[in-house]
């Protein structure tokens, strides 16, 4: 529907004629969900079509930054809409929403020491997704201890954070009574999995706290890692937020998210040195979705 309103007939055959059944109830979804609208061309009983809506239109954008996304993958690029790129994304979610990729993100761990940490999943649930991790080239495997073998992520699931982030911001905009809500120990992952990633000029060194409001009702608290920037590259990151920092960034989930997202730094209040926090906090944008802003034909800033 990106090119225009198009009839169910169209809609069908472009996508590959599956049953009515089937389209017709992904499209009720999509039409729940704000996305789409349906309309008839012309007068009664003209041609029944579908015609995207602005929340529609940005999760083209969302959908952009997952197929970019899977082009990077480490065995060569996952055509979107294939097996291997269906798996590869299974495999990302679950170990996102099982909070594998939080406990994965401090250090490299074990099956065993996972199953240690992680409450409300069994071990053969485990075992099969970090199988289906390691198949997708998100994890590999360390050097053997006695407490069996390690498991560290890879720069490409690092690199997942993107679809994750676009995908949150979609959701806390557009659905946000029947998505779930981002909690802390998603901010931890997504900053502990996407710092290292970012390179500064060389001429930069200090401590950057970045720190997220969590609300529940009343109670405030502050959640999110610091970073260590030496010489333009981030030496360590950690979850503890005490302490004095040389710079710092607060704000809200959805000023975070817009702030990752569309280098958009205006939900942010910015303290200490702001050209060291700046730098980190465009750093984080470039590397996530340098690829999108470069070659995308949708950017959160045009939605």
């Amino acid at each position: 529907m990106a090119g225009g309103p198009t009839r169910l007939v169209d809609l069908r055959r472009e996508c590959g004629s599956p049953a009515q059944t089937t389209l017709r109830a992904h499209l009720r979804e999509l039409e729940d969900l704000g996305a789409i609208a349906k309309q008839r061309r012309n007068r009664f009983p003209g041609a029944l079509e579908y015609e995207l809506q602005p929340p529609g239109i940005e999760l083209l954008f969302v959908l952009e930054v997952l197929e970019r996304w899977l082009e990077q993958a480490p065995e060569g690029p996952l055509e979107f809409g294939s097996r291997g790129a269906k798996a590869a994304t299974k495999a990302l979610v679950e170990a996102w929403s099982s909070t594998m990729l939080r406990a994965l993100a401090a250090r490299p761990l074990s099956l065993t020491e996972l199953d240690g940490v992680i409450s409300g999943l069994n071990y053969p649930s485990l075992e099969r997704r970090l199988a289906a991790m390691r198949l997708a080239g998100q994890v590999v495997a360390c050097a053997d201890q006695s407490n069996g073998t390690p498991y560290r992520v890879t720069e490409w699931l690092r690199m997942g954070i993107a679809p994750l982030a676009a995908a949150a911001r979609w959701e806390r905009r557009h659905a946000p009574d029947s998505s779930a809500a981002i909690a802390r120990v998603d901010a931890e992952a997504a900053f502990l999995l996407t710092l290292p990633l970012v390179h500064l000029p060389a001429e930069l060194s200090g401590s950057c706290r970045m720190g997220v409001e969590m609300r529940n009702g009343d109670e405030r608290r502050l959640v999110g890692a610091t970073a260590k920037v030496e010489q333009g590259k981030i030496a360590f990151c950690t979850v503890r937020l005490l302490g004095d920092a040389d710079a710092w960034a607060t704000g809200s989930v959805m000023g975070w998210l817009h702030a990752v997202t569309g280098a958009d730094t205006d939900g942010l209040q910015l303290g200490g040195d702001q050209h060291l926090v700046r730098m980190v906090i465009e750093g984080l944008h470039k590397v996530l979705f340098r690829s999108v802003v470069q070659n995308g034909p949708l950017l959160p800033d045009r939605i």
